[in-house]
């Protein structure tokens, strides 16, 4: 079972494997979990994982008290039920439960019943989100500096941006499909974790302006400030700056983690857009029906509050304001 790592690296002489210092993925955990009770060994759950014999050690010590079982009532299953089906997983459910004063869960305690779920014959699972893959890959081209006029780099970009201690930063950037044929214009507000989308037939300047002025112009007042990649699409930031009234910034050439939170939404909107999907004949409908998905599902870095909620808190915008701009199109 191999599982992707992004962070530092070094070889473990003893062991004779790769290990990494990133966090266990949910699905690590569970089959650490699950190796445990079939009586595996640390050392051979570590080699199977290819991670540390510590990292392992640490898991297991760490969770060795929440792995008690809890009697799940109708009530919880129910609300399991209708948390999952909107794609929300096992993690964001039992955060969600737990702010809601209902009950305290570990995570674990919802897969089990998910594949519990499986074995008697219902399709629970099939709304598990697939974990440790890669989405560490660019969307979008590289272009140069010189295909950017005006080019402002991301080291102008204020700290309150970089600090999150402010609404209105956002993030844009392509996603596109294995044959190139279309694409996906998106955008992330830093603060919120607000996602926003929309088809383009080609991945031309003219259309990504277009598509960007379209999503943001309706709440252009929350817009300060917009950091890109260095694909060609966004030669035009200077008309989407006049447009919106808003500072545009560029990362580093090749930095993708510069804008690392738009590049992991990329990542979960590849769970209904797949790369072998051709975008140039997904509807607008489509795109807003996943993007509502995903903006729907609390998040625990904004305390299981979900990207519409702390948005408004923070902007007083409600979801129909947002999606004005859809409204055009649709």
């Amino acid at each position: 079972m191999k599982t992707q790592r992004y962070n530092a690296k070094r070889r473990n002489k003893a062991d004779g494997y790769t290990m990494s210092y990133n966090h266990l993925s949910l699905q690590e955990g569970h089959y650490i979990n699950t190796s445990l009770k079939k009586g595996m060994s640390l050392s051979q759950i570590a080699r199977d994982l290819e991670r540390s014999q510590s990292t392992i050690s640490r898991e297991v010590n760490r969770n060795k008290d929440k792995h008690k079982l809890v009697k799940l009532t109708a009530e919880i299953t129910k609300k399991i039920d209708k948390y999952h089906r909107r794609e929300w997983g096992p993690e964001q459910i039992v955060g969600r439960l737990a702010s809601e004063g209902i009950i305290k869960l570990h995570h674990e305690t919802v897969y089990q019943y998910i594949l519990a779920d499986k074995k008697a014959g219902g399709d629970l699972y099939t709304h598990l989100r697939h974990q440790g893959k890669s989405y560490r890959k660019r969307y979008g081209t590289t272009g140069s500096r010189s295909g950017i006029p005006n080019r402002r780099d991301i080291d102008e970009r204020p700290e309150a941006a970089n600090n999150r201690t402010r609404i209105g930063d956002w993030e844009a950037d392509t996603m596109i499909e294995n044959k190139h044929k279309g694409a996906l214009a998106t955008l992330d507000e830093r603060k919120s974790k607000l996602r926003l989308a929309l088809p383009v037939s080609r991945k031309s300047a003219e259309e990504v302006t277009h598509a960007i002025t379209q999503m943001l112009e309706p709440i252009k007042e929350v817009v300060l400030s917009i950091t890109f990649d260095n694909g060609k699409e966004f030669a035009a930031h200077e008309v989407i700056a006049s447009i919106l009234g808003c500072e545009t910034y560029f990362a580093k050439p090749y930095h993708s983690w510069e804008r690392g939170q738009n590049e992991n939404a990329n990542g979960l909107l590849r769970q209904y857009f797949p790369k072998s999907r051709q975008l140039n004949d997904v509807e607008v409908v489509e795109v807003l029906d996943a993007i509502d998905k995903l903006n729907s599902r609390p998040r625990k870095c904004l305390g299981y509050k979900t990207p519409y909620e702390a948005f408004e808190e923070l902007t007083g915008i409600t979801k129909e304001k947002i999606f004005e701009g859809y409204a055009l199109m649709t």
